[in-house]
């Protein structure tokens, strides 16, 4: 049952993630709180190597000739750490290391065009409108394109949609626009197995919404101008990257849904539908056509030759 109450707290943060990625990231805490009590050393061991290799695969980004640089944003997004690594395929990305890796690449002379490479159902929303912001200023210094390869849901469409161009791949899917959290009520639960919880509190909405009890009007109410606080920061987002109104983004857009290549293109969401090799063909024939501001003729010279 705590595992249960666990989940029930992790469950109440507002994401914006496909819901069903979301119940097997719940059951890996349900996993993962199993053995807290026996293994905290080696969980905090465990946790440090992770962000480690973390740190490490977010840096060491692929390049390509012409001064390309690839950047991953794999699996579920969150904002600090990479504790999860077996959902959702390759694991989690942290905002902040992703962050810290596209600051490397805008300080590198040698890269003058960015491909961020999404394979992400979303996450948490922490943190994304920080790196979502951080993407759209990028653009002013270097070329950042975004390619969904082959899902980029929710937090990873939000992401995605601060890139100058933004493409899906044909087999790929977008959107899932908006933001949830839920509520548990196990106080029935809790009653059958001969459990009363008494919760003692200061401030009079300090235990709102706790597992322990019905959620009530008051506290749904809370609950709701949350998601929807987020909701309207998340399409903004989407309105502003993709040159279109909020009414637009709310009305259309697969309303929640994720869409396919076609019919994304159709409604607007992405620039193109295109594999990854016909984005960095596409990206390199750019480089050719543009001449950078206040580049030496020496550096144009090489990025030019790298590209023949």
């Amino acid at each position: 049952m705590n595992h249960q109450l666990l989940v029930a707290e992790f469950l109440a943060t507002p994401w914006a993630l496909m819901p069903e990625r979301l119940s097997a990231l719940a059951g890996v805490v349900t996993r993962w709180s199993s053995g807290i009590s026996a293994e905290a050393d080696s969980l905090s061991r465990i946790q440090s190597d992770r962000v480690a290799r973390e740190t490490r695969r977010q840096s060491a980004v692929a390049q390509s000739a012409g001064g390309i640089a690839v950047l991953p944003l794999y699996g579920v997004i969150t904002q600090r750490g990479n504790m999860v690594e077996d959902v959702s395929g390759p694991g989690s990305t942290s905002t902040q290391q992703f962050s810290s890796a596209l600051r490397q690449l805008l300080a590198d002379d040698s890269v003058s065009q960015i491909l961020i490479d999404i394979d992400s159902p979303g996450g948490s929303v922490y943190g994304v409108s920080e790196l979502a912001n951080e993407i759209q200023s990028a653009r002013s210094q270097k070329s950042v394109v975004a390619l969904a390869n082959s899902l980029a849901a929710s937090a990873a469409y939000w992401i995605g949609c601060a890139a100058s161009e933004f493409y899906v791949t044909p087999g790929g899917e977008v959107g899932s626009i908006g933001v949830w959290q839920a509520h548990q009520d196990y106080s029935q639960a809790l009653e059958t197995a001969g459990v009363k919880t008494t919760l003692i509190s200061a401030g009079k909405f300090k235990v709102e919404g706790n597992p322990y009890s019905p959620l009530d009007a008051d506290a749904q109410s809370f609950m709701q101008s949350r998601v929807d606080d987020y909701y309207a920061a998340f399409t903004k987002a989407v309105a502003r990257g993709r040159g279109v109104s909020i009414n637009q983004v709310r009305e259309g857009m697969g309303q929640g849904r994720v869409l396919g290549a076609e019919a994304a293109l159709a409604q607007n969401m992405v620039d193109g539908v295109a594999t990854f090799d016909d984005v960095i063909k596409k990206m390199r024939r750019d480089a050719k056509q543009t001449i950078k501001p206040g580049a030496s003729r020496i550096r144009q010279a090489r990025e030019f030759l790298a590209l023949m």
